[in-house]
């Protein structure tokens, strides 16, 4: 004998039930995205603070009247005042650090220099790889191969006395630095753009094939105009700011769902 199979009518209720329990879920979904982004974001784009350095801001803000480094006008941890002394071509020195000790740099040269202590200086991204032990410095940041290698083009028939430019100068009682050795070119210094990327400011930078990961001070290496100079965007602060969009537009999202 067949067993009769009953059809049983879903009341109303019980849809909007679950549909009601459906959009909680969506909304509980959505929430746990914008956390978890919210974390990944703050662990890789560290966006609003600076390295503790002795020119440093305690957190960036925006500085429209600054002179050079202006990718970082809009929220800069260095203050425009800073960046007079970089907009003087040659740059004789920054602070208590001459550059010319061994000869003027080439403008080439110079340019590459005014990206590096731009992104230093300036960047509310370098906090991302600030120094475990040391907090005024950085370790450790990729620079893409390319821009190695066009640096070291750039600088190659420059000359300098030191290969470490933060550890081997020797320092007189004012805190300026002076040769203690005999000046070379860069050339002979260095072997090539890897060896000066990873060795001009110590333990700071390294090279990486890897463009996407790269945190290269220019886009645009290659250029020679002062204002291109230091105000490149980098691949790694591109990214950032896409994140940061990314979570802006999942908060909306969020509150949407929650109206």
């Amino acid at each position: 004998m067949r067993k009769a199979i009953y059809c049983v009518p879903v009341p109303q209720r019980s849809i909007a039930q679950k549909e009601s329990r459906r959009g909680k879920s969506q909304t509980t979904m959505l929430r746990f995205a914008v956390t978890l982004f919210a974390v990944i974001m703050s662990s890789t784009c560290q966006k609003f603070g600076c390295l503790e350095g002795s020119t440093h801001k305690l957190k960036p803000s925006p500085e429209p009247n600054m002179r050079e480094c202006t990718l970082y006008s809009k929220s800069s941890c260095c203050y425009a005042d800073f960046t007079v002394q970089l907009a003087r071509s040659p740059v004789i020195k920054i602070s208590n650090s001459y550059w010319n000790r061994c000869g003027q740099l080439s403008k080439p040269c110079e340019d590459f220099m005014k990206k590096i202590e731009c992104f230093y200086r300036c960047s509310p991204y370098a906090a991302r790889w600030i120094h475990p032990s040391y907090t005024a410095a950085i370790r450790s940041v990729p620079l893409c191969q390319n821009f190695c290698d066009d640096w070291y083009e750039a600088c190659k028939d420059d000359s300098t006395c030191v290969r470490n430019w933060l550890t081997d100068w020797e320092r007189d009682r004012s805190g300026e630095n002076h040769c203690n050795n005999e000046c070379i070119l860069y050339s002979e210094m260095y072997r090539n753009g890897t060896d000066m990327c990873q060795s001009m400011w110590g333990k700071s930078f390294k090279s990486s094939k890897e463009s996407s990961s790269s945190s290269s001070s220019s886009s645009s290496s290659s250029s020679s105009s002062s204002s291109s100079s230091s105000s490149s965007s980098s691949s790694e602060e591109r990214a950032c700011r896409k994140k940061l969009l990314k979570f802006e537009k999942l908060k909306g999202e969020e509150e949407e769902h929650t109206r």
